[in-house]
Order: C-alpha cells, then sequence, then structure tokens
C-alpha cells in the first residue's frame, strides 16, 4: 500500500495526526528532500528505509515503491505541503495504477494557509473579494497563456503565487503594464511556520527590490490582490453576514433592534 501524505507547510507540528500515524507506521518513506522539513523524519520508526526524491527520477520512485509493496511493505510518499498543489502526484498515481498498487491521499497544509495565518490574513473578504487562486510564474516549465499572472491578478481576487521568487522583477513589470497599480500592496513569506520564517509587506513596485535585499531566492509565496490591502489600512471590507444580527440564517433568526 501507497500513502501519499503532504507534509504540510514546514513546521513539523502542522502535519495532519493521520499523515503523522502513517508516518510512523511506514516501512519506507520517500520524500521530497530539497522541500519538506526533516524534523518529519523524526516521526519515522528506527528500522525506517528512507529514500530522497530530490534524487530520483520518476521511474526510480515507482520502482523502489513496486520493490517494497512486492515485499508486503507499506509506503509513504511525503510531500511537501498539500500533494495536490504541485505535488506531480497524478503520474505516480498513473504508474501505480498500471501495476495494479493500490494507494491513498492524505492532505497537508499548503504554503498559502501557512502565509495567510502568520499574518492573520483573509483571502476572502466580504465587499472585497470573494476567490482565491493559486498560481505560479512560467519559468522552465510552462504556464498556459489563459492562466497569466495578469488574468488573475487584475480581477481582483486574492493570489497567491508559489515557485516564482526568483522572477520578481518579471512578475511586476507584467502587472504594472496591465495597469495595476506600483502601490498595491504585496506580502511575501519566506519558509512559512518553519522556525526561520521571514515575512515582508511591501508593494508590487518595491517587490524586486526586497526580494533582492532579504536574500530570497525559493521557498517563498507571494501574495497579490485587493485583500491584502488589509494588512495596511482600515475599514477595507464589509461586515460578514453570517454573524451579522439583522441576517437571518438557517441556524439563527434575525434579530430586530
Amino acid at each position: 500500500m501507497v500513502h501519499f501524505v503532504g507534509a504540510g507547510s514546514g513546521a513539523a507540528d502542522l502535519i495532519t495526526v493521520r499523515g503523522q500515524k502513517l508516518l510512523s507506521e511506514a516501512d519506507a518513506v520517500i520524500y521530497a528532500g530539497s522541500l519538506i522539513n526533516k524534523e518529519l523524519l523524526n516521526y519515522c520508526k528506527k528500522n525506517v528505509t528512507l529514500y530522497d526524491s530530490a534524487e530520483l527520477t520518476l521511474e526510480e520512485v515507482i520502482g523502489i515503491i513496486k520493490d517494497s509493496c512486492d515485499r508486503g511493505q507499506d509506503v509513504v510518499r511525503l510531500h511537501s505541503g498539500d500533494p495536490s498543489v504541485y505535488g506531480a502526484i497524478r503520474e505516480q498515481i498513473d504508474a501505480l495504477c498500471k501495476l495494479d498498487i493500490p494507494f491513498d491521499i492524505t492532505p497537508g497544509v499548503t504554503a498559502a494557509m501557512a502565509a495567510a495565518a502568520s499574518f492573520g490574513l483573509e483571502y476572502t473578504l466580504p465587499g472585497v473579494t470573494q476567490s482565491f487562486v493559486v498560481t505560479r510564474m512560467a519559468g522552465r516549465t510552462d504556464v498556459p497563456e489563459s492562466e497569466s499572472i495578469e488574468r488573475f491578478v487584475s480581477t481582483g481576487a486574492s493570489v497567491a503565487v508559489y515557485q516564482s521568487a526568483s522572477l520578481t522583477e518579471e512578475l511586476s513589470e507584467r502587472l504594472v503594464s496591465r495597469g495595476i497599480s506600483e502601490n498595491m500592496p504585496v506580502a511575501v513569506v519566506y519558509k512559512a511556520s518553519w522556525k526561520d520564517e521571514k515575512r515582508f509587506i511591501c508593494t508590487l513596485g518595491t517587490l524586486t527590490e526586497t526580494v533582492s535585499r532579504e536574500g530570497i531566492k525559493g521557498l517563498a509565496v507571494i501574495l497579490i490582490g485587493s485583500a491584502i490591502g488589509q494588512l495596511v489600512r482600515d475599514g477595507l471590507y464589509e461586515r460578514s453576514k453570517l454573524y451579522d444580527p439583522s441576517f437571518a440564517t438557517g441556524y439563527r433568526d434575525k434579530k430586530e433592534e
């Protein structure tokens, strides 16, 4: 049996209870060594066999899984964040299905959630935006043209940009050329929830300067969108109807003043 497990955003205690249990019971663990907090491996049992997937190809990962399962072992495939977000799990699942190897998936806390928690940020503010997008800039691998960063940010939605700390100059230039103000607030969180987390509030115009000054090259989430303004000014949003006494819900009657 193969268990795809989300390691969470970084802090070892942000893995789910289920994920920790599976990790502690696994005979073999294939982990994303370039991305996860190695403290998570302390949850493993003493005689576990560990494999760092940063050094492996897909074919080698599948080979390890097959050999382990043929020996009747339980395998944990430990991914950073949540496996469904830039986890490249579909190609692994397809290979396992061809081999009739059973699997399940345990979700994890993705970095954008930890980044929001660090700032006390709400992505979906009433009267501001009700949409939240996770995306990245095109680098060595493409992003569909229909999913360009300009399209997402221009809607006003909250946008979490992954894997793009080295592309901030292009990011800023493209957004400004689309009519987005250089003064738009931007938040940057490096290694969200890790012990050495860093966080910054800047503007679209000072984003590259900020990232360069702080030496941030990877493991950062860049947060852009109308809702990020809550970090620098009050009165940005409307009160939620969920707890408004003048608004009836399926559980509470409207309360007259």
